[in-house]
């Protein structure tokens, strides 16, 4: 047989039902009904109506999900956060399983709300199965489509921690609780005041665009104005953001970046003084990074201890309050807090440091104390070092609220949402969305380190800051102070 003779066969090859888009992909095994040739045992022909079967459950699956576009030689790295967000849930909510429960993390996240639809429509088929759906979820939509809510409260970190309601969602809406009040319409997310886009704006123009579904398109982005790209999932949102605009930037500014995706060329950024690409990836994989020195606030806090009166008859200087670098730090853990135990073939396990459990630091270091007020109560707190990195977000920001330096650094952090995070808690244990904000936090330290250092008006290009989804994972109230820091 020569290449010729076998493409001019009739029917598809395995490679042109791969190409084929899956919604087409289903009409097309729709139409094939597994024939029994006589030859073969009756087993294999109950076999293959089995794996028939099999086939056009799944095909059916994904188009009820929303995905019938997409082709099966698609790769995975292609996709969007809501097409793989989809494909994970079919996995988990296409089985036929009966008397289960599924635990649900969050199945909305980055998903249009036309998909939200399909999806809450898949969980009330496996509800009525006779299965229990647990969900963790922010998306009014899902909520509403709930048979009990169990909202957790009543504020975030420390104030936390305690079931506010537990009822239907029609009772929710006048409920006493935060959900309560955005869902009853009591409160709304703030808009704030918008910026009118005239003739004049500068704008970044990006020409020609045609990276994977983008169909030649030209887009012009006002600059010093907050811009939103939406669309459905799936829509070419993250190939014209991500895989064109933000590497193509990188690239006009010098630094290192993947290959822009296909375009003709890109305009304006001469008015940009630098790029910033804030997506949900971790911020760091090592342990010893943490919030409070992220966003630049613990040498100001080490000073402080530095100028005490005990850490000046010592001769301590900033840097002996240092766990990172130093001889003020525990030598057995080298300043982590905790010992890396090494599984060959599990995963480490990370053990509280037995010298100085867990603090860090030297005996004779946790001995200096300094004194700091909260304010509205009555007796002074005396804090160690180990002791501040203990202390919420929240906390700090009232103890130091009368160091300058100090509360510069963390206020940014407060007007993200993240107060209920602890200064010292490892940047590896956050969240995605909790991760993104963070690094929005250290982005306003930055500007509101560099305003104050100077008070002298400089004549400075701004930044371009991109945002994948911030509001992933965000209640209504932590959407509100987003919206805030952003403005």
């Amino acid at each position: 047989w020569s290449r010729e003779q076998l493409e001019a066969l009739p029917g598809l090859s395995l490679h042109d039902l791969m190409m084929m888009p899956i919604d087409r992909l289903r009409t097309f095994f729709a139409r094939l009904e597994p024939k029994g040739q006589g030859h073969e045992s009756e087993g294999e022909f109950q076999a293959l109506k089995l794996l028939f079967e099999e086939i056009t459950t799944r095909l059916k699956y994904l188009c009820d999900v929303g995905i019938g576009y997409l082709t099966l030689d698609r790769q995975s790295r292609t996709l969007s956060g809501g097409e793989v967000q989809r494909i994970n849930l079919t996995t988990a909510l296409g089985t036929s399983l009966v008397n289960t429960l599924f635990v649900l993390d969050e199945p909305s996240i980055g998903l249009h709300p036309r998909d939200i639809h399909r999806i809450t429509e898949a969980m009330k088929r496996l509800r009525d199965a006779g299965n229990t759906l647990v969900v963790v979820e922010h998306d009014p939509a899902v909520m509403l489509a709930a048979d009990r809510m169990i909202d957790m409260g009543p504020g975030p970190g420390e104030k936390g921690g305690q079931i506010v309601f537990d009822g239907s969602t029609h009772d929710l809406r006048s409920a006493d609780t935060l959900t309560g009040a955005y869902l009853g319409g009591r409160k709304h997310v703030g808009m704030g005041f918008k910026r009118a886009v005239t003739d004049n704006t500068p704008r970044l123009v990006l020409e020609g665009a045609c990276e994977h579904n983008l169909k030649n398109v030209s887009v012009e982005f006002p600059l010093q104005r907050l811009v939103c790209v939406t669309g459905v999932s799936g829509s070419g949102k993250s190939s014209l953001i991500q895989d064109i605009l933000a590497p193509a930037l990188l690239r006009h500014f010098g630094r290192a970046t993947e290959t822009p995706g296909h375009h003709e060329r890109l305009l304006g950024a001469d008015h940009l003084g630098d790029v910033v690409f804030v997506d949900q990836s971790p911020i760091g994989k090592t342990a010893r990074s943490n919030p409070v020195s992220y966003v630049g606030a613990w040498d100001a806090i080490r000073e402080i201890f530095a100028v005490s009166a005990l850490a000046k008859q010592r001769g301590y200087t900033g840097s002996k309050f240092s766990f990172n670098s130093g001889d003020g730090r525990c030598p057995t853990c080298g300043g982590s807090g905790f010992e890396h135990v090494e599984m060959q073939f599990l995963s480490d396990v990370y053990l509280r440091c037995p010298d100085c459990d867990g603090k860090r630091y030297r005996p004779e270091i946790l001995e200096v104390t300094i004194d700091r007020q909260a304010i509205g109560s009555v007796q002074p707190r005396a804090l160690n070092v180990a002791d501040v990195l203990e202390l919420t977000v929240s906390e700090a920001a009232q103890l130091f609220a009368n160091d300058r330096d100090v509360i510069r650094a963390l206020q940014p952090i407060v007007d993200v949402g993240l107060e209920y995070v602890k200064l010292g808690q490892p940047v590896p244990t956050l969240s995605g969305g909790e991760s993104q904000r963070l690094k929005l936090a250290g982005f306003l330290a930055e500007a509101a380190k560099g305003g104050s250092a100077t008070r002298q008006g400089l004549a400075k290009k701004g930044t371009l800051f991109l945002f994948d989804e911030p509001t992933t994972g965000l209640h209504f109230d932590d959407i509100a102070k987003l919206m805030r820091a952003l403005r």
